[in-house]
């Protein structure tokens, strides 16, 4: 988790992120990426608005250390501090009963010292993100395994990047643009350009998917292949959990003009992907 403090938190990561944060409201939080010159998402993140003065960034633990340095390099004159918070702060996954119902997604309640912002739902569940100062007791309620927690993240079909995958992808290469991660109405920001020709210049040729795939293990960064192209990949894997029912789910970027064929892991001989409906609608198609 990173710290933004200082009466330019807001302002600072608005010209730096993908997301509108100068008009961030204490009751919403922010799905963001952090690209390169090219567009390319070098980390992505959920945004909350502690104070006027105070934003956190949870993002991916492999990237933190590497995106608090790069992103402290573009501060300058701006009155912004920069910090690791990870250990100032406790963080708890809220699914099921446990999370508020009938709420939109990036919506922030107050519950004494802790904020709790609204997530995407999985298998039809509602869930939250928990997020308060490390001595608050903990929420109450049945405890949710790790795994379980992760399954739920690969099923809401909103992905985090983590290390393997940096610089991999475009934001609309994982449906940010659909699920609240870009906005194309705020001002510059590193890679703008290259997110915003994607989106309408119809240059976009990559789509995230929701796949289950018969195998024990399907590591981050697993090429995708169809079967007779062994040479080039068409698909990239996103993020994976197991499935309790056995196999892997996973968020699979592919290429859109691949998803009506016959898919594989890790070769044209690996497992097989089976697609499935994502939770959401996207944006081209709405």
């Amino acid at each position: 988790m990173i710290r933004v403090q200082g009466e330019d938190a807001a302002s600072f990561l608005h010209g730096q992120l993908s997301q509108d944060f100068a008009l961030q409201k204490p009751d919403e939080a922010r799905l963001a990426a952090f690209l390169n010159a090219k567009g390319r998402m070098q980390a992505s993140f959920i945004g909350i608005k502690r104070s006027s003065d105070e934003i956190l960034l949870i993002c991916s633990r492999d990237l933190l250390a590497q995106t608090l340095k790069r992103l402290s390099m573009f501060v300058l004159r701006s009155k912004a501090r920069l910090s690791d918070a990870t250990a100032d702060f406790a963080m708890r996954g809220l699914a099921g009963r446990a999370a508020p119902s009938g709420v939109a997604p990036w919506s922030v309640a107050t519950r004494g010292d802790a904020s709790v912002v609204q997530l995407y739902p999985a298998d039809g569940q509602p869930r939250a993100l928990w997020v308060a100062p490390a001595a608050t007791p903990a929420p109450e309620g049945e405890a949710l395994s790790e795994s379980l927690w992760q399954l739920g993240e690969v099923r809401s079909g909103v992905a985090t990047l983590t290390l393997p995958i940096y610089e991999a992808f475009v934001p609309q290469m994982v449906n940010y643009e659909s699920i609240g991660g870009v906005n194309f109405k705020k001002g510059c920001y590193p890679g703008q350009e290259v997110v915003a020709r994607s989106q309408f210049r119809g240059t976009l040729k990559r789509r995230t998917y929701l796949a289950h795939v018969d195998a024990q293990i399907l590591a981050v960064g697993t090429e995708v292949f169809n079967a007779h192209d062994a040479e080039q990949p068409v698909g990239t894997v996103v993020q994976a959990a197991a499935s309790p029912d056995g196999g892997v789910d996973a968020l699979v970027s592919l290429q859109i003009a691949a998803a009506d064929e016959a898919l594989h892991a890790g070769s044209t001989g690996g497992p097989l992907l089976q697609l499935k409906p994502l939770p959401y609608a996207l944006l081209a198609d709405i």
